[in-house]
């Protein structure tokens, strides 16, 4: 039996600072280094899940390349198959933070991610990966990129699925078109979206709309922010989310897909599947990072199984589940 990934990911991530103190971005002095990027993050929440992952990108030797490499790692995850970029650098952005909101600056560039291409299928090894997860991301970072993914798409795939996340990121399509990502998604087995990037993307946020637009993936799912998921298979299935004191939004949506895919590929039910992954991203969003603290496995198998009385009534918050 292969002790490889299951699931690889594929894609960008940056180094990320946030302020380490309060008052205006331009005059804050100490700032607090993480990592973030939609592809590792899917990949750092699987291990969390029981599901082998890695994590396929490019880094530059540099302090953040290195540092990204042994943090994604320390979740568990496989970064045998990233490479070092001797000439470009890894990406970095920047999250303000102040009274009017918490927007976010990117330097990325020239990065050495915006330098995959379709090379990179030369070292990967799909030996046992049953996924292959991408975003939207990736092809708005250079023609490279668009190139690489459109290889990875083209690869016979046997038994293997493919999953695209749309992550639409508007900054990133400047000067590029976004219709891209309908083609693109077109061509994958599984499609992640939220219905407002559906929008600017298809022109609709219905998921029997978007079906419609969509014929060629087996597997559609819907976003609806704090209000839940819809999946679409046959007849649309919408499950709520499950209520939560946030704490910071980032990285939910990422966690939705882990979790919903971990639910996939060990044969759940459609309702549990997008109830696994409302679980994944509830604990991202009681913490300021990435990947939460999972919940104790008896707290998630009672959630998956709840009654939907149960399940609307369940309120996850800091200290543990609650009923409202």
């Amino acid at each position: 039996m292969t002790s490889g990934p299951e699931v690889l990911c594929v894609g960008e991530s940056m180094a990320l600072f946030v302020p380490a103190e309060p008052g205006p971005p331009d005059e804050v002095k100490q700032w607090t280094r993480t990592i973030g990027g939609a592809e590792s993050n899917v990949a750092c929440n699987l291990p969390t899940l029981g599901v082998r992952s890695g994590w396929v990108s490019a880094v530059g030797d540099d302090p953040f390349g290195r540092a990204m490499l042994r943090e994604v790692a320390a979740h568990g995850v496989d970064v045998s198959a990233c490479s070092v970029d001797p000439l470009r650098p890894t990406g970095l952005y920047v999250k303000e933070s102040g009274a009017g909101g918490s927007p976010v600056r990117y330097y990325r560039t020239g990065s050495a991610a915006s330098g995959m291409g379709p090379a990179l299928l030369d070292r990967l090894d799909l030996d046992g990966v049953r996924v292959l997860h991408l975003s939207g991301i990736t092809p708005a970072l250079s023609d490279s990129c668009l190139a690489l993914v459109r290889a990875l798409l083209d690869m016979p795939r046997g038994d293997r699925l493919i999953s695209f996340d749309v992550n639409l990121r508007p900054a990133l399509w400047t000067g590029r078109d976004p219709g891209l990502l309908a083609e693109l998604a077109g061509q994958a087995d599984i499609v992640l979206t939220g219905d407002d990037e559906a929008r600017q993307v298809w022109g609709t946020g219905d998921p029997a709309k978007l079906r419609a637009l969509l014929p060629g993936p087996r597997t559609l799912v819907v976003k609806h922010g704090e209000r839940g998921a819809t999946l679409v298979e046959g007849e649309p299935l919408f499950a709520p989310a499950l209520k939560v004191d946030v704490v910071e939004p980032v990285g939910a949506g990422d966690a939705f897909a882990a979790g919903f895919l971990a639910a996939t590929l060990r044969g759940a039910t459609p309702l549990e599947r997008l109830r696994q992954g409302h679980l994944q991203a509830a604990v991202t969003l009681l913490t300021h990072d990435d990947v939460g603290v999972p919940l104790p496995p008896p707290v998630v198998a009672t959630l998956l199984h709840a009654d939907p009385d149960e399940w609307r009534s369940a309120r996850l918050t800091g200290e543990g589940v609650v009923l409202t």
